[in-house]
């Protein structure tokens, strides 16, 4: 990605330490054009990385093709670690955006593998003979967290007590059975409850509850002042409705269906709740550019060891993911020394702690992680579920003792 020499002069120290001094470097500005140019984006011929496939083909909005290279250095550790086998010459991702056509094209065999399906076809697969005959259903769990964030900058959402009020509307147990249908595990923060160490078990999930809610609602001064069914409050001299709009991206039914059992319990309490559906780009732009009152999101994480910086930190408020606005200076220190502590068992106390605070400000409203719900069809061995993402390990697929595409 270097083919000038350009950065040979800087270490990974230089880069992380003295960004601010090398960002008007001539070097760094004429790699970082070259390297953000479009050729890096989708060009074949400018695209390489050290795994075992070559980039061969794209097809916008129909699928990616992946090549196995000729004499791949991870061969020779094949038998040391699942993720350097890569038995299948091929690999074809293929792009379905209608999740009815998807299943229905699995249903017919036309696919080997399929994740991330909606819980309601999932549960619905069984019952084609078909299927059942050619696919296993796998359900490995998920290291995700759903959650609705609140616009912490915002008036109406600037009183801590309201944002606990609005964890008292989320029926987060029926969200689950009627939404998930089951497959999904309430959390309480950003730590996955499979992490035992620094699960925070001693959290008790805000319960649904109107009458709580109400309550730290009228707390904060919201009451219901013209008798129109709607709570107000005098907010910077001028009277304010409890009126707010519920951003996701279109095309998830099911984070529209968490939308609409919010809006009508909130309406129990006073609150009108606006539910708006954006296309992705326009929702991920107006959720990075703080333009939300409060929104359906998810984040994925892995099994390494937790670092909160770039979500909750408050240098992470522009150009980072803290969308939300959450922190002060006594968050952000402990969120420095967790990234820091090279103790487990310290590590785990301030990850405690850290889950603790993020449960009493209410910044985000934490819902549940899912179970992937993936389909593999039986003819492949060596097709083992994982909790890692996407769910399995594609390449190391086999049929019999032959290499498949």
């Amino acid at each position: 990605y270097d083919p000038k020499g350009l950065m040979k002069e800087f270490t990974i120290k230089q880069l992380n330490e003295d960004k601010d001094k090398l960002a008007s470097n001539p070097k760094i500005i004429e790699f970082a054009t070259d390297f953000n140019s479009e050729k890096y984006q989708r060009e074949k011929e400018f695209i390489s990385g050290s795994g075992a496939y070559k980039f061969d083909e794209w097809l916008t909005g129909q699928r990616i093709v992946l090549k196995k290279k000729e004499n791949w250095w991870g061969d020779q550790l094949k038998d040391e670690n699942i993720y350097f086998q890569a038995n299948a010459p091929k690999l074809i991702y293929q792009t379905i955006n209608d999740q009815t056509t998807a299943i229905v094209a699995l249903k017919a065999g036309n696919i080997d593998v399929m994740r991330s399906i909606k819980a309601k076809d999932f549960v619905d697969l069984p019952k084609s003979d078909k299927f059942t005959a050619n696919y296993y259903a796998h359900t490995p769990m998920q290291l995700e967290y759903n959650y609705i964030g609140l616009n912490t900058k915002s008036p109406i959402f600037s009183d801590k007590k309201t944002r606990q009020a609005m964890a008292h509307l989320f029926d987060v147990p029926k969200i689950i059975e009627i939404v998930q249908y089951g497959l999904a595990e309430r959390v309480v923060g950003p730590i996955h409850p499979s992490n035992k160490k620094e699960y925070n078990f001693d959290i008790k999930p805000y319960e649904f509850s109107i009458e709580k809610a109400k309550a730290l609602l009228a707390e904060s001064g919201w009451k219901d002042s013209n008798g129109n069914g709607i709570i107000d409050k005098n907010i910077n001299g001028e009277q304010k409705e409890f009126e707010v709009t519920f951003t996701y991206n279109s095309g998830n039914d099911e984070r529209k269906a968490v939308a609409l059992m919010f809006q009508e319990e909130a309406r129990k309490a006073g609150v009108k709740v606006n539910v708006v559906a954006q296309e992705w780009s326009i929702f991920l732009d107006n959720t990075k550019n703080h333009k939300f009152d409060m929104y359906f999101g998810a984040w994925i994480s892995t099994p390494l060891p937790s670092d909160h910086k770039q979500i909750y930190h408050t240098e992470s408020y522009n150009g980072g993911s803290n969308y939300v606005g959450f922190g002060n200076d006594a968050s952000d220190a402990l969120i420095d020394s967790i990234r820091v502590e090279l103790d487990e068992d310290k590590r785990a106390e301030m990850n405690k702690r850290f889950q603790q605070i993020l449960h009493d400000e209410v910044a985000y409203i934490y819902l549940f992680a899912r179970n992937n719900k993936i389909a593999i069809h039986k003819r492949f061995t060596n097709a083992e579920p994982s909790i890692m993402r996407p769910g399995y390990w594609e390449a190391g697929f086999k049929v019999g003792q032959t290499a498949v595409q």
